[in-house]
């Protein structure tokens, strides 16, 4: 089951309940470049242990895609309405796809899960942290494996100019395209060591008003995910 079209009549209402205040109002798709999103799959022949489309227990930041730094940055205050997520079905052959979820769950604590987190840059540019500002509720997964689905907010996310969508995930979400162009595209985990290694621990940015540094970079990977924002625009001056 594909969640567009409830996303958009959700949209779509939140326009209208916004006509009194404003002259009009703009849909934007933060995170969105030329490059869709997809449902990640491993390259043929890969062994379990080399497919690393799985992202486990962490908040995840895009810095790069189809070479546009920072693409999911609100560059216009609105609200964050609904997310967007490619997700891999894992194996093509349902019982081997059945192994690889039990596996999943048992290491990183649950069923697949994720959610959106809007984040907020501090401190000095070499000392930079991002700071948790609002979080969505968090999402399962499990069902919609092998889509691209979208995931409406019941209620919206408040965002202002400068802040960043990220996607916190505090189990594991199949959600990497890798094997990319490193000079294209590029993103950060929420953590600030041991960076060759999946997350000993959880790190997901869950807590509103917790902050951390974005240490660990992945070039040539894509987290396949994007923000939905409705951009309210006042009524033109005379």
């Amino acid at each position: 089951m594909k969640r567009f079209s409830l996303a958009t009549a959700m949209a779509l209402s939140l326009l209208a309940a916004l006509a009194p205040v404003s002259a009009s109002a703009k849909v934007l798709e933060l995170g969105a470049t030329k490059t869709p999103l997809v449902a990640p799959s491993c390259p043929i022949g890969a062994k379990p242990i080399q497919c690393t489309i799985v992202l486990t227990e962490v908040t995840a930041l895009e810095t790069l895609r189809d070479g546009l730094a920072y693409p999911t940055k609100v560059t216009r205050p609105g609200q964050i309405v609904a997310f967007t997520l490619g997700l891999s079905r894992l194996d093509p052959n349902r019982n081997t796809a059945r192994t690889d979820i039990h596996n999943l769950n048992a290491n990183y604590r649950g069923q697949p899960s994720a959610a959106v987190s809007v984040l907020k840059p501090t401190g000095k540019k070499g000392q930079r942290k991002f700071k948790v500002v609002s979080e969505s509720p968090i999402v399962h997964l499990l069902p919609y494996l092998g889509q691209v689905a979208q995931f409406p907010l019941s209620t919206p996310l408040q965002v202002k100019r400068g802040e960043y969508i990220a996607l916190s995930v505090p189990t594991w979400a199949p959600v990497l395209s890798y094997n990319l162009s490193t000079s294209k595209f590029a993103y950060r985990q929420s953590r600030m060591a041991n960076c060759k290694n999946a997350a000993g621990s959880e790190t997901a940015q869950m807590r509103i008003g917790g902050s951390t540094r974005y240490l660990c970079n992945y070039t040539g990977t894509r987290v396949e995910y994007s923000g939905t924002e409705i951009v309210s625009q006042g009524y033109p001056k005379d």
